[in-house]
């Protein structure tokens, strides 16, 4: 029985931890500077900004770059100015890509991406992303394979990209969101450990071009991407169906069960729990939709932590087509989406990062030292930790079931748990009691043996 563990570490381990930090009193759960940045989230701006960003009449990628009130143009020069207008905090430019025809791509277009860079002390860098482009197909599909054509190599979803297409929900809701977290915590007057991008896709309606172009890159320089935040169809209050569910949200990670996705999806789960309690966010265990994706899913291919925000209950004829208009969106919602976001992307920045529990070779730092039938765990230093917790579970249950915080130390060791048994983690505190995510030891899939035979 896991009640009778004998939990042992030497003392040589423990002594360290003795320290200030440990001898004062057990910081509260919230944090003030979050609670102020959940609590600016403002509804009527995000309304403001969105009843601007529809006024545009489409943002197809593929539509007029050079008209000053509509297309796609006008809405990211629009982008681009109200969040430099929002905070001098912000550095604030065009991310931008020549992208060749193909695919749905029909001609070659200058693809921008609209990025505002909030610098922290460190290098590390955490995402809050949505579309800004919009298509029109007529509505109510659910898949590309339910659009006539779609597939077909030189297809663009719709012949005509000068159509009306709004996309107040798609995703024009998740575009206002980031908008509006820049500004939130830009203002916040808080001095975060990581450096936050808050950024508005181009050419997600076409194959996820603007973020698979700009993930290559980050892949490419190798920069530190510790979280995305992508946020896609998160206004709508009331599904196709008639239900209305305006109290949960739901988030998509990747798997398998320990990779850093999910890792990232319980975080946001934990920290909203706190911050906005009478919201729940829904984990669901798959990359997003059945037969859909999103922006996400560009980091998860180039090795980056990512999730998906979805509202609760979608409503399909309001998505692709000329319904999708600014009265289908919930406001209230929103800003509870927004707000669940807020408290994530903050408690994150503020926290140390995740302690590194592999090697140099990607080899797990999880034995059975000293004696054989015990779980010892070693991990990296975390840059800002002065205290540790170590997480275990049952193999077949999705979330930690016990924990411990431990000292400022390196390596932990659990007398007579068999690491056949259980799952492990660890995660990294800060001295003003911030968590960070936890690094979970991940058992690797043994490779194949190829069997010569006989000729």
């Amino acid at each position: 029985m896991i009640a009778r563990v004998c939990l042992l570490a030497s003392f040589s381990l423990i002594a360290p931890a003795l320290s200030a930090a440990q001898g004062a009193a057990p910081s509260p759960d919230a944090d003030p500077r979050i609670e102020k940045i959940v609590a600016s989230i403002s509804e009527e701006r995000l309304k403001e900004l969105l009843t601007k960003l529809v006024s545009f009449g489409t943002r197809n990628t593929l539509s007029d770059q050079t008209s000053t009130t509509r297309g796609i143009g006008a809405a990211r020069n629009w982008i681009l100015e109200e969040m430099r207008r929002s905070s001098e905090k912000l550095r604030v430019s065009f991310d931008t890509h020549q992208i060749a025809q193909q695919g749905r791509i029909t001609r070659p277009v200058d693809l921008r991406n609209v990025m505002a860079v909030l610098p922290g002390r460190s290098p590390r860098r955490i995402y809050v992303s949505g579309h800004y482009d919009t298509v029109n197909i007529g509505g109510q599909n659910v898949s590309n394979a339910a659009v006539p054509g779609a597939a077909a190599a030189g297809g663009d979803r719709r012949a005509d990209v000068e159509v009306e297409a709004n996309g107040a929900n798609d995703d024009g809701s998740g575009t206002v969101l980031t908008m509006e977290l820049a500004r939130a915590f830009a203002e916040s007057g808080i001095q975060f450990d990581a450096t936050l991008v808050f950024i508005t896709w181009a050419g997600e309606e076409q194959g996820l071009v603007g973020s698979n172009v700009h993930a290559e890159d980050l892949k490419k320089a190798n920069v530190p991407i510790e979280a995305v935040f992508n946020n896609d169809i998160v206004g709508n209050s009331i599904g196709g169906n008639g239900i209305r569910d305006a109290e949960s949200i739901k988030v998509y990670a990747i798997g398998p069960e320990d990779s850093p996705a999910r890792s990232l999806a319980r975080f946001i789960r934990k920290t909203a729990a706190v911050y906005v309690p009478s919201h729940r966010v829904r984990l669901m265990a798959r990359e997003d939709r059945f037969g859909r994706g999103s922006d996400q899913s560009s980091f998860s291919q180039n090795g980056f932590p990512a999730v998906v925000f979805r509202e609760a209950n979608e409503n399909f004829e309001r998505q692709h087509g000329a319904n999708d208009r600014i009265d289908g969106v919930d406001f209230g919602y929103l800003a509870q989406n927004a707000r669940v976001n807020a408290a994530g992307v903050a408690s994150l920045a503020l926290a140390p990062p995740a302690p590194k529990v592999t090697n140099d070779r990607g080899g797990n730092l999880l034995s059975r030292d000293p004696s054989g039938y015990d779980a010892t765990m070693r991990w990296n230093a975390s840059p800002g930790a002065v205290a540790y917790k170590i997480y275990w579970r049952d193999t077949w249950t999705n979330d930690w079931e016990h924990s411990q915080t431990i000292g400022n130390v390196t390596q932990f060791t659990l007398k007579n748990v068999n690491i056949d048994d259980f799952v492990f983690g660890v995660s990294a505190i800060s001295a003003e009691g911030r968590e960070s995510m936890v690094s979970a030891y991940v058992s690797p899939v043994r490779a194949g043996t190829t069997i010569k035979r006989q000729q």
